[in-house]
């Protein structure tokens, strides 16, 4: 079941059950991915959608940092109630470690060594890690493991 069918069945079974919260969250969702479509005039495979799901999060994340700098408590809880319910839809999440070791794979079959090489190791290393792992976890590792 593709990533879009598996949000219509859940948005169909959150109006059944009556959950307003989880059908608004996945209904927005899912007006970003049409929103998507529409601009490419086309519709979106699973990891276009995956890359949607992913900015939704992030979007989430930082909302929530500066809600929770601000004291707004209120909508940071509603934000971790959104990033929980998005979480779903996403693949395994890579540890650190797992993460740690894919990096230095990536530099030593690029050959990279040094910060010089930033960019050719992250252009190799995203498409590995896609929707797995932090994209801030990744930078600082790979500046860590070239520095």
């Amino acid at each position: 079941m593709s990533l879009s069918d598996r949000l219509n069945e859940d948005m169909k079974q959150a109006m059944k059950s009556q959950d307003k919260f989880k059908l608004s969250v996945i209904r927005m969702v899912r007006s970003t991915i049409k929103n998507s479509e529409i601009d490419l005039k086309r519709s979106l495979d699973d990891n276009e959608v995956l890359d949607v799901l992913t900015r939704e999060i992030k979007q989430r994340k930082d909302s929530l940092q500066e809600f929770t700098k601000a004291g707004r408590d209120d909508l940071a809880e509603n934000l971790k109630a959104e990033l929980v319910i998005l979480a779903e839809y996403m693949p395994q999440q890579l540890s650190e470690e797992e993460v740690k070791a894919i990096v230095q794979q990536t530099i030593q079959q690029i050959g990279a060594s040094s910060k010089a090489d930033m960019g050719k190791v992250m252009t190799a290393l995203m498409p590995q890690v896609k929707g797995r792992a932090d994209g801030k976890l990744i930078n600082q590792l790979v500046q860590q493991l070239l520095g």
